[in-house]
């Protein structure tokens, strides 16, 4: 028997491999199946220039892996460290520059150069973030409630939403329906009055997002990024040595190590149901693998449109699944360089600069404006970046001397997930370094190698539908418990067996292992109660 498991997960992206790890530490014969050749889905090291230079294709940075998962898992052990990331760093092509270190002292004097009110009101700001942090940050490692039913269990799982929310007062209340609905230049604009405030601040509620930053629900994307946690501190963020491929390597390592199966280029085509229950999959070659619990981590327009027969589920919960918002427009290029690179506004090396996050963004309009060109169908004339460096912390990213730069990118046209678009991709790319080149001259001349991924790359390759990141837009409407369908937000599915936990189900957007870890509590559960009933029946 074995082709026969207890448990099969489809797809070896990082929350993949959580579950997996949890599972197989539980004595659960677990194997993970992973269409590409190396495991990491989005979060994965790849060597498109050589194998003396390793590149972070897609996710660059790592925060919202929870401490806790890193202990049950050991992955210390593996290989996982993160390297605390810098501060934001953002060059100016009139010569200036803002930064905003963690010193409340410091960064209180870089931002007063733009503007004395921006500096007072950074503290409020921070302040009234970490309060609204503090009470929805827990709530993504929750498992959301079935809103509106009326089930025991369901009720209970309700009252613990009810408990989270005990301590908002009226005033807190205003504030996170504001947030959570709010655009993020709503936000900025009611605070801070420089551009380049408004522009720094602007990035994090756009990154990833099929909106812009005059667009309804930007605020919320924004703190979701900066609910994350390294070694505890809220917002941090860092470079896993390695690259992302050192966490998802870790992950697999550890999985390993308590018993778990992973078997790369392996496709599924189908995963198989019997009287509304899971029984296994079918590979592409024809083989057969058998399992009573069946987890997905695809995207779920993957997983319910193409693996499961549509027969198999209810009308409702396939028309969600076919009108889930999953756009994006983003496009990664990732370089080789001979050298740093040295910024006008601020000469020679400095570790917070080169080791932080170097944003290209000079004003909230010139990012809209960048938007408002892709939704007309043409690709960002101005592109902003999301910049950064890990080479400056892991030396064995690249051979001595050089480095890998990182951009994450917006905007091309969102439909350019439909043909790879290569040409226009490489003009738009070009621009990118004309405008590097601007505050950092020497940039263009410095690159040795480029690479641009762009929405079909991330699609057809890693399995991004739309190009999308978070596997669906973090919006409002398909957040928590409609993430990523009415009733079906515990990670279950319609079908008996089947469950789901990639990046589209409460908890994902980011590399938060969340979803693959709360998977595992809810097979645990489902399996105890069936052998309780089993047991009891035997005893009737």
């Amino acid at each position: 028997m074995s082709n026969a498991y207890d448990v099969i997960v489809v797809g070896g992206g990082h929350n993949g491999l959580v579950a997996a790890g949890y599972l197989a530490k539980q004595g659960l014969r677990t194997v993970v199946l992973e269409r590409r050749a190396i495991v990491g889905g989005a979060a994965v090291s790849e060597h498109p220039f050589g194998p003396d230079y390793t590149v972070t294709s897609l996710s660059y940075v790592v925060s919202l892996l929870p401490p806790s998962l890193v202990r049950d898992l050991e992955l210390d052990r593996h290989g996982y460290h993160v390297y605390p990331q810098g501060p934001y760093f953002s060059p100016r092509r009139d010569g200036r520059y803002l930064q905003l270190p963690s010193d409340v002292r410091r960064r209180h004097e870089e931002i007063a150069k733009f503007s004395s009110k921006d500096a007072d009101a950074i503290e409020v700001w921070d302040a009234k973030l970490d309060a609204i942090g503090r009470v929805l940050g827990p709530m993504l490692a929750d498992i959301p409630p079935k809103v509106g039913s009326r089930k025991p269990a369901d009720l209970a799982r309700q009252a613990l939403l009810l408990r989270r929310l005990k301590e908002v007062d009226a005033r807190k209340a205003v504030d996170i329906t504001r947030l959570m609905t709010a655009s993020i230049a709503d936000l900025v604009e009611d605070q801070f009055e420089s551009d380049a405030m408004k522009g720094v601040l602007a990035v994090s509620g756009v990154i990833g997002t099929w909106a812009g930053p005059r667009s309804a629900g930007t605020a919320y994307v924004m703190l979701h990024h900066h609910m994350g946690d390294t070694d505890g501190q809220t917002g941090a963020w860092g470079f896993p040595r390695g690259g992302m491929g050192g966490v998802t390597q870790a992950l697999a390592s550890a999985a390993r190590s308590f018993g778990a199966e992973i078997r790369t280029e392996t496709e599924v085509a189908q995963i198989t149901t019997s009287g509304g229950a899971a029984t296994g999959v079918v590979l592409e070659n024809g083989e057969v693998l058998t399992a009573s619990t069946v987890i997905t981590t695809a995207h779920p327009q993957i997983s319910f449109l193409r693996l499961v027969d549509r027969r198999d589920l209810p009308a409702d919960f396939v028309e969600e699944i076919e009108t889930w918002k999953s756009r994006s427009g983003t496009v990664k290029v990732n370089f080789a360089v001979d050298r740093l690179p040295e910024f006008a506004s601020k000469p020679g090396f400095d570790p917070e600069v080169h080791g932080g996050t170097i944003v290209l963004a000079e004003s909230l309009d010139d990012i809209e404006t960048a938007f408002q060109e892709a939704a007309a169908g043409r690709a960002a004339t101005l592109p902003f970046a999301d910049i950064c460096i890990p080479s400056v912390f892991d030396d064995s990213l690249a051979p001595a001397g050089q480095h890998v730069v990182s951009m994450f990118t917006q905007w091309v046209p969102h439909t350019w997930n439909l043909e790879p678009q290569q040409a226009e991709l490489e003009a738009y790319a070009d621009r990118l370094v004309a405008r590097m080149d601007q505050v950092a001259p020497g940039f263009a001349s410095s690159v040795l190698h480029r690479q641009v991924i762009g929405p079909y790359a991330m699609e057809h390759e890693y399995g991004l539908i739309g190009g999308n990141i978070f596997h669906g837009e973090l919006t409002v409407g398909q957040m928590f418990h409609a993430r990523p369908a009415a009733g079906f937000a515990d990670l279950r599915t319609p079908i008996r067996g089947l469950y789901q936990a990639g990046s589209a189900t409460h908890g994902g957007g980011g590399v938060t292992g969340v979803p693959g870890r709360n998977v595992v509590k809810q097979v645990l559960g489902d399996l105890k109660r069936a052998d309780l009933r089993r047991r009891l029946t035997r005893k009737g």
